[in-house]
């Protein structure tokens, strides 16, 4: 196991900068993930990290050692690519012992080390299968094989499960991560998809524009978003208009007003002033519907646009003041609220963010 750190990497085509300034350090046995959307620089970053791009600036180590200048087949790294890039003409057997025998290790130890590398991606048995013979979460197996069996040091994933269906992702993601604790290999993982991210992750970095915007552990980045676009691309965010009433600097709380309505908030990104424009995040499942003869005051009046049934929870769209807003209850808490109907809108203050107006 290894520790991975970048420290101020850029990286440029031409005029564009693909990765600027970044900086992270993935710990030893750490399951890290860079987040974001298509021409974020994720996928660039894991390509530095490997060696197929060469930094314009800044220095990538693996614990102490500086890689810069180091090709990448001799960093000892595993990648599984996109698209797999698995041999058609080879059977999965020679897909997997094809780096053992660019190293010329004996034949005898190639045998052993992927037979191992099969039985442990519950590929057994199907050694001499050539891949179109595979289905898609078999065809991935082979390439984390493939990756696993030269024994990297580090392991990187570029979007590994964006070929496969919904419930083949669900099951082989979660099977990959299960690996990786097993294994305890230091882990590099590349996806757009937050909600991937979220459940596999020992940390998240977001990524838009070719900067990171915030590093944290799943629980941190979707409860404490300190940026807007970090709140609103990972999972669903209302963003409500609201009035600072008061502001503490040295404790980041304010009092806002929205509607009829004020909340002490705790979460402040960037200090405001009494009577600035700002913008309060909610989650959908943070807010609160009730009919209006039985709300608690003080509450927000709307209108019920549209309910969707989504299985576990209710999906309430409510017009408030003009604005759409995404409330989730659990389908137990349907009772007979209906479209059109008029409600209240409570919100807990505890998980609310309030960021400046102007910087979304």
């Amino acid at each position: 196991m290894v520790r991975v750190k970048l420290v101020n990497v850029t990286k440029r085509f031409g005029e564009v900068v693909a990765v600027n300034k970044v900086n992270f350090e993935v710990k030893e046995g750490e399951l890290f993930t860079l987040l974001g959307p298509s021409g974020c620089g994720k996928t660039t970053t894991l390509r530095l990290i490997a060696g197929f791009y060469k930094p314009d600036e800044g220095e990538i180590y693996f614990d102490d050692e500086l890689m810069n200048d180091i090709p990448p087949h001799k960093r000892n790294t595993g990648m599984v690519f996109q698209n797999y890039a698995l041999w058609p003409h080879m059977n999965v057997f020679e897909n997997v012992a094809y780096g053992l025998k660019l190293r010329n290790m004996p034949p005898p130890k190639v045998i052993k080390k992927v037979k191992a590398a099969l039985e442990l991606v519950g590929l057994k048995g199907k050694a001499q299968r050539i891949p179109s013979q595979l289905s898609g979460g078999e065809q991935q197996r082979v390439a984390l094989a493939r990756a696993l069996v030269i024994e990297p040091r580090v392991l990187l994933l570029d979007e590994p499960l964006s070929n496969l269906d919904a419930k083949l992702r669900l099951r082989v993601r979660n099977e990959i991560r299960k690996l990786q604790k097993k294994l305890g290999i230091t882990t590099i993982y590349v996806t757009h998809d937050q909600e991937e991210a979220l459940s596999i992750s020992d940390r998240i970095a977001v990524m838009n524009q070719g900067r990171i915007l915030q590093i944290g552990t799943p629980e941190e980045i979707y409860i404490f978003p300190k940026d807007l676009f970090v709140a609103d691309f990972i999972g669903i965010t209302n963003f409500i208009p609201c009035t600072i009433v008061s502001y503490d600097e040295s404790k980041k709380e304010a009092v806002v007003k929205l509607g009829n309505m004020q909340l002490k908030v705790p979460s402040v990104y960037n200090k405001v002033d009494a009577g600035e424009e700002a913008l309060l995040a909610v989650r959908p499942e943070n807010i609160k519907i009730h009919k209006l003869e039985e709300a608690p005051k003080p509450y927000l009046e709307g209108k019920i646009d549209l309910v969707t049934f989504l299985g576990r929870v209710i999906r309430y769209e409510v017009i408030y003041d003009n604005y759409t807003l995404k409330v989730e209850a659990p389908r137990t808490d349907m009772r007979s609220i209906k479209e059109g109907e008029k409600v209240a809108l409570t919100i807990d203050p505890l998980a609310v963010r309030v960021f400046k107006a102007n910087k979304k």
